[in-house]
């Protein structure tokens, strides 16, 4: 069996119990070396098998889940957050498939949920934003037209963007156009629960100069809304006192 597994944001110990439990039961882990913490190896037994897949071809990652198969071992293959964002695993699973070999997934933690926690972050507050808008920059993956930065921006609903540090400027011009008026509150989030993370709050138009004065380049996520600011939203409705659910009677 191959379990695609997700080792969360960065620390160790935000990964979930079955997750953990999965690296603890492993024969074989195929783990994304470039992102994954490599303290989550510490849950692996003495005999397990280890591979770091930043080094290796989608071919060579099969080859090593198709040996194991055949040997009737358990194979974890850890994604960085959770492995259904921008985790690449669908080509695995349709491999796998092909060849007859099962597989299951356990969620993980994103990036996102992680960095909202470090800032102790509401994404969707009464009357502010109750839409979380999950994209990236078009990179050596484009991203669909109907899918532009412009176009999400648009809402100006909270939106966190992945995989774009290295772009930032130019991102923070696409959301302004977009419609974000320039000092919407946003934030820059490097290595999120990592031990060296770093989070900087600033607006839409200071995102750039954010980013380089402390010389951030990459593995960082960018958040943007007028959410991030915290402020002017409603009271929620579900804890009002003349709210009646049923297991509360209006008061």
């Amino acid at each position: 069996m191959v379990y695609f597994v997700g080792a969360g944001p960065g620390a160790a110990d935000l990964i979930t119990v079955r997750g953990k439990q999965l690296l603890e039961q492993a024969d074989i882990i195929i783990y994304a070396g470039s992102l994954v913490n490599p303290q989550l190896l510490q849950y692996a037994k003495e005999t397990c098998e280890i591979h770091n897949s930043a080094r290796m071809t989608l071919q060579e990652v099969l080859s090593v889940m198709e040996r194991a198969a055949g040997e009737q071992k358990n194979v974890v293959r850890l994604h960085t957050g959770d492995p259904s964002i921008y985790g690449a695993v669908r080509e695995q699973m349709d491999a796998l498939d092909a060849r007859g070999i099962p597989y299951s997934s356990c969620p993980g933690v994103s990036a996102c949920f992680g960095a909202a926690a470090s800032l102790n972050l509401e994404y969707t507050l009464p009357d502010v934003s109750q839409s979380l808008i999950i994209t990236r920059m078009a990179g050596k993956t484009p991203v669909p037209e109907k899918e532009s930065i412009e176009r999400f921006a648009a809402h100006e609903a909270t939106m966190a963007v992945y995989l774009s540090a290295g772009q930032i400027e130019e991102l923070a011009a696409r959301l302004i156009a977009g419609g974000y008026a320039p000092d919407t509150p946003a934030a820059l989030v490097y290595k999120a629960t990592w031990q060296e993370e770093e989070t900087y709050l600033c607006t839409v138009e200071q995102l750039a100069q954010t980013a380089r004065k402390h010389h951030i380049t990459k593995t960082a996520l960018i958040l943007a809304g007028k959410a991030i600011g915290q402020s002017g939203y409603s009271r929620s409705r579900l804890y009002a006192p003349d709210f009646e659910t049923e297991f509360r009677k209006r008061k």
